[in-house]
């Protein structure tokens, strides 16, 4: 009996990519002849010709379904649309700029039915695309999500990976708002196969991550999978309370022994500002956790589709 994968392909402004990575993905199943396919492609408010490339594709051939939103959700969205959006035995979520090579399946899919593991994974060891400032904040990342949070990320771990349906199903299961996807695959558990590989550089195209986005996606990480820097600012809180009640208590027995010649005010003043920039930052993070509560509170959609496959 054939098993069938679904390949779910989050795509934003990828009008050169997608036909190469379709084509890629026809020499592969033609490799793997007793697997089925199909491919989900999520046009994520994609401005220019993706959601045309992928209704001409979707017409040609049955295996291509797609999901077009109504406007940008991100990655995170189009991830979770696809998921839930699955029909095969297995999963597998993958980029359309082909840095996630789909002839890795064919090895990937050998390891998933001889090994008896529940997913395989892909991670970098290095990264061409990245300079030596986003390669130091990558590998401090990891190291710090590692020992603050109970979900386990391996170092460069890739969004590509192929799943067992009952993995995708616990992942679609979790329907929270503010989406980490990647702590999500080691919340769920099951068994992971990790597999090290170099990542191409892209076919077409440029990357839609910048710094900015990269630390917003970090933060999101962290607060999603740790309440260790609520802790931290409590730990922080208590340590500046000793340590003024120790400043009192030797200005009291300074003055009472000494007296006090000099006002001090320009000590003081730097004191209170750094105090005052400490309890500033940490209000900060506090709000940072009440946002997120307040976006899952409002129950608003992860994602909104406009069209797909079968309502053109």
């Amino acid at each position: 009996m054939s098993k069938k994968i679904s390949l779910i392909v989050p795509c934003y402004n990828e009008q050169e990519s997608i036909p190469l990575f379709y084509e890629e993905v026809k020499k592969v199943s033609k490799e793997m002849k007793n697997v089925e396919f199909e491919m989900i492609f999520i046009n994520d408010g994609s401005k220019d010709k993706t959601l045309e490339i992928l209704r001409d594709l979707s017409k040609k051939d049955e295996r291509v379904r797609y999901i077009s939103f109504s406007r940008n959700f991100g990655k995170e969205a189009g991830m979770y649309a696809g998921l839930e959006a699955v029909t095969g035995d297995y999963a597998a979520i993958m980029d359309a700029d082909m840095q996630d090579p789909p002839e890795k399946l064919i090895e990937m899919y050998d390891i998933l039915l001889k090994e008896k593991v529940d997913c395989v994974a892909l991670y970098t060891e290095s990264h061409k695309g990245y300079n030596f400032v986003r390669k130091g904040l990558t590998n401090i990342w990891y190291k710090l999500i590692d020992k603050i949070s109970d979900s386990k990320q391996m170092p460069g771990a890739r969004d590509f990976r192929l799943m067992t349906k009952q993995m995708v199903d616990a992942i679609v299961d979790m329907k929270e708002y503010n989406r980490y996807t990647k702590g999500m695959f080691g919340f769920v558990g099951f068994e992971t196969k990790w597999l090290p590989y170099h990542a191409p550089e892209r076919v077409a195209g440029t990357s839609k991550f910048n710094l900015k986005k990269l630390v917003r996606y970090a933060l999101e990480g962290v607060m999603a999978f740790s309440t260790t820097p609520l802790i931290l600012a409590a730990y922080v809180g208590i340590l500046f309370c000793l340590i003024s009640f120790i400043a009192i208590i030797f200005i009291v027995i300074k003055t009472l022994l000494w007296g006090d010649p000099t006002s001090g005010w320009p000590s003081m003043a730097c004191i209170i500002i750094f105090v005052s920039g400490i309890q500033l930052f940490f209000l900060g993070i506090i709000g940072m956790y009440l946002s997120k509560i307040y976006l899952e509170v409002k129950k608003r959609p992860v994602y909104i589709i406009k069209e797909t496959e079968k309502t053109k």
